[in-house]
């Protein structure tokens, strides 16, 4: 028994003298809790949406403040043409529109419109329904009807942009294409280059001619290659198999997702610099990688419902900017100009990300 005791004793110094094991027996699980605890929710709340008010009574000021105080939505801004929500909807700064009709409170069957931004099919779902039961119900309207003796229930017109048959694929299908160009790039970097360490070929590769750089270039181009592979065989299963349409340059999407390969391949670089084994190098990849691209990039769950913190954490998530870019490329049929921030953000990343990787690397191994 003492013995046995013996062991155990030093199976625990062993795991005390490895801080990543610690973290990962320790800090993980407490990370992973509160992440599924406040990520994983279908409620949606705290939506930005604008007024096209062409009545400007006390109806339509009254169902506007009603939907302002509740928790569903935060009014964005005020809209003066139905170009002005065009171009809110284009650069994300609404999810949806509510449009008062001209005179209004005196028409005898007033008509509301409800434009939703449905890229994602079941949070417009929500949120359709969200608005309709508040509007339907609210008190200006029930009293402005009893008044002229109409009907006090109120259905609002509701139209849903970009997809119109509510297609669950074009929302994922950006996901996807985020989830398995970081999978691909950043995942089997990071193992093939702790392999050759492993295997002790690192060291018969650094003392060849060619430079350090050279040689991690040649590490990631096959990747990188491989990864172009899948974004054509995804976008060809996206439109000829699941008819999801391709609206913007087939060229940009490349050229985003070339910048996005580049962050995830220095994502991978880096993590060879800190993993000494290919298990280290995966868990690290799945649990620092895969889980934050599923459930802070706004793949799987709306970002409005999720605390304020979690909201400004998804801001250092490569995937977050390259499925809002895709999305805006692939479903709204946007352009460079509209997505020029997360070109911008995506370049950025990728800079620091190969300078950190670069410069952790290192030439010579112990």
């Amino acid at each position: 028994m003492k013995q046995f005791l013996s062991f155990v004793r030093k199976e625990f110094y062993h795991i005390f003298r490895d801080v990543r094991t610690m973290m990962i027996l320790l800090v993980m699980p407490v990370i992973l809790i509160i992440l599924f605890g406040f990520a994983i929710t279908t409620e949606v709340t705290s939506v930005p949406f604008t007024v096209f008010d062409q009545s400007r009574d006390d109806v339509t000021e009254k169902i506007t403040e009603q939907l302002n105080a509740s928790e569903y939505f935060d009014l964005y801004d005020t809209a003066g043409s139905y170009e002005e929500i065009r171009l809110l909807f284009r650069k994300e700064k609404i999810k949806i529109a509510i449009i008062y009709p001209p005179q209004f409170a005196s028409a005898y069957e007033p008509v509301i419109q409800i434009l939703v931004d449905a890229t994602d099919p079941n949070q417009a779902t929500s949120l359709t329904q969200y608005a309709t039961t508040i509007i339907s119900s609210s008190p200006a309207i029930r009293v402005e009807a009893t008044s002229l003796s109409r009907n006090p229930v109120l259905l609002p017109v509701t139209y849903l942009l970009y997809n119109p048959l509510m297609k669950g694929a074009y929302n994922f299908v950006p996901g996807v294409m985020g989830l398995i160009l970081m999978l691909i790039c950043a995942l089997m970097t990071s193992v093939g280059i702790v392999r050759e360490k492993e295997t002790g070929t690192m060291e018969v590769l650094l003392v060849s001619p060619l430079k350090p750089i050279y040689i991690i270039l040649a590490k990631g181009a096959p990747y990188l290659l491989l990864s172009m592979v899948n974004i054509a065989s995804i976008l060809l299963l996206s439109y000829y198999v699941l008819d999801v349409p391709i609206e913007g340059s087939v060229t940009l999407l490349f050229m985003l997702s070339i910048i996005y390969s580049i962050v995830s391949l220095s994502l991978g670089l880096l993590i060879s610099t800190v993993a000494d084994s290919q298990q280290s190098a995966m868990l690290i990849s799945g649990m620092a990688l895969m889980l934050p691209v599923m459930l802070l990039s706004d793949m799987l769950f709306p970002m409005e419902s999720m605390p304020y913190i979690l909201q400004l954490l998804s801001n250092i998530i490569p995937a977050k900017w390259y499925i809002m870019a895709v999305k805006d490329v692939m479903i709204k049929g946007l352009g460079t100009v509209a997505i020029m921030k997360e070109l911008i953000i995506l370049t950025v990343m990728a800079i620091v990300l190969i300078a950190i990787s670069l410069k952790r690397f290192k030439i010579r191994l112990e």
